[in-house]
């Protein structure tokens, strides 16, 4: 039997930013028609090392060699030049092109011989796609096979699929696997990301699972099963003792301050749950897991295809998002640098923006804008040097805590927190955490959204965990487990 001829080969990755130690001695080897899964949990530090791949980063140390041969990414022109190719969770296509004018694009060379040559590829491949048709007209399925002729018109050997099927269909996700069954006879060798385990064993020829940044488990896929994989995804130290502090006792036979009812829309379907007064929900899950998509319909940014969000038993569905929140639910966004604050504007103002109607009538008051900043930066231990301080010069704990507080400023009856420790340092996390039960304590109801399993472990009263867009599986307090979590978010 020949040997397979390597394509790609890494050797001791490490890469940090700033004091962040994101991979740590990575190694890493793909050769003609492999398809190595690379899975891992949230800040493994995946996408980190594909970013590397593709010169988007460049390493601090260690050695990448193609065909052998060592090579330098410093940028994504080499690695394109070298044959590799990123197709990217979601596919990045001009809407009002053809689909032939998207494949075509960034090329210098004469058009009527590449347009010929992508004909005569996509024949090879057997594939059908109307190169006519507008992207916009095109399925999620249907936009990755455009990005991967992209790819494959640039005679890429090396493709990097990143969470290909988190937006596809059953059948759609089918198609997919016969493309890459295809891709794969043809030689090509593909690193394949996935947070779906039964994938890795339908798909894969070999896995590796990243965690912090360190290869836990590799070899080839025959060699695991399910158990081995999920064990090389949990922490080091499983074995925790949960930090109760002085928790108030939560009285569930009264009726749910929050009832979400057979939820659906983009990202999500058939998510229900309730939140009590005086409770944190845990909603955990891994990114493409539909979290997100759900707090944002919850909160009136995303649609509501079906079902309904009832606070108090009335009907949030349909209500602007001002209205939510003059109801009496508000949210603290994943990303607070895009949604969450004002960069250029002072703690002051990003404190009290979501109540200016209460602060003026048609002049401010600075009084009581100051009186309202002051209590926040008091309560929350806010570093700042004072009130006119610019939000971009604060920490990034500092920012989440001002966030925070701009959300308390409504006095909302339910809080919806997503990813509230995402990107801040240790000792911030603990302040938010202490906000947390401070909020508790004061008989808020908290939707806590996190792929932090520890954080989730460490806060939560009870928990829902969500895989492919769904809720599948409630654990009460007490059957909270990194297990447990782990292997209801990987879908095991």
């Amino acid at each position: 039997m020949s040997k397979k001829k390597s394509l790609i080969r890494l050797e001791g990755i490490w890469k940090s930013f700033a004091d962040n130690q994101v991979l740590k001695g990575v190694s890493l080897h793909l050769s003609e028609g492999e398809i190595v899964a690379i899975i891992g949990g949230n800040g493994a530090g995946k996408s980190t090392l594909m970013k590397i791949l593709m010169g988007i980063y460049t390493k601090d140390r260690g050695e990448i060699y193609i065909n052998e041969e060592k090579v330098h990414m410093s940028s994504p022109s080499v690695a394109l030049d070298k044959g590799i190719y990123l197709v990217p969770q979601e596919p990045l296509l001009f809407p009002n092109m053809t689909v032939e004018e998207n494949i075509l694009i960034g090329f210098r060379q004469n058009k009527s011989e590449l347009s010929a040559r992508l004909h005569e590829l996509i024949e090879q491949l057997g594939w059908e796609i109307a190169l006519t048709r507008k992207a916009n007209t095109l399925s999620i399925a249907e936009q990755q096979l455009v990005e991967i002729l992209r790819g494959l018109l640039r005679e890429a050997k090396i493709l990097i699929l990143d969470e290909p099927t988190s937006a596809l269909t059953f059948n759609e996700v089918q198609s997919f696997f016969q493309l890459m069954k295809d891709l794969q006879a043809k030689g090509i060798g593909m690193f394949y990301i996935t947070h779906r385990l039964s994938e890795v064993f339908e798909m894969a020829t070999d896995v590796v699972i990243l965690r912090d940044g360190t290869i836990t488990v590799s070899g080839p896929v025959e060699e695991f099963d399910r158990e081995i994989l999920i064990k090389g995804l949990m922490p080091e130290n499983t074995e925790m003792a949960k930090a109760e502090g002085e928790r108030e006792a939560i009285d569930y036979s009264q009726a749910p301050i929050l009832k979400v009812d057979g939820l659906t829309g983009y990202g999500f379907r058939d998510v229900s749950f309730d939140v009590h007064k005086g409770e944190i929900l845990g909603l955990a899950g891994v990114v493409g897991s539909g979290r997100t998509e759900l707090a944002e319909a919850i909160f009136g940014v995303g649609e509501i295809i079906r079902g309904d969000v009832l606070l108090e038993d009335k009907s949030l569905k349909g209500l602007s998002t001002m209205e939510i929140i003059e109801e009496g639910l508000n949210y603290v966004p994943e990303d607070r640098h895009l949604h969450g604050i004002f960069h250029m504007a002072d703690v002051r103002m990003n404190t009290t923006s979501a109540i200016l109607s209460r602060v003026s009538k048609f002049f401010i008051n600075k009084k009581k804008e100051t009186e309202i900043t002051k209590k926040f930066i008091d309560d929350f231990r806010i570093k700042v040097t004072g009130q006119g301080q610019e939000l971009r010069s604060l920490s990034g704990g500092n920012q989440q805590k001002v966030v925070i507080g701009r959300i308390l400023s409504s006095d909302p009856k339910v809080v919806v927190l997503d990813e509230p420790t995402r990107g801040i340092d240790a000792g911030a996390r603990g302040d938010v955490y202490k906000i947390i039960h401070q909020l508790k304590k004061q008989g808020l109801a908290i939707l806590l959204i996190s792929s932090d399993f520890e954080e989730i472990f460490e806060l939560a009263d009870r928990a829902e965990v969500m895989c492919h867009g769904t809720n599948t599986v409630q654990l009460a307090k007490e059957e909270i487990t990194m297990d447990a979590l782990t292997h209801a978010s990987f879908g095991a």
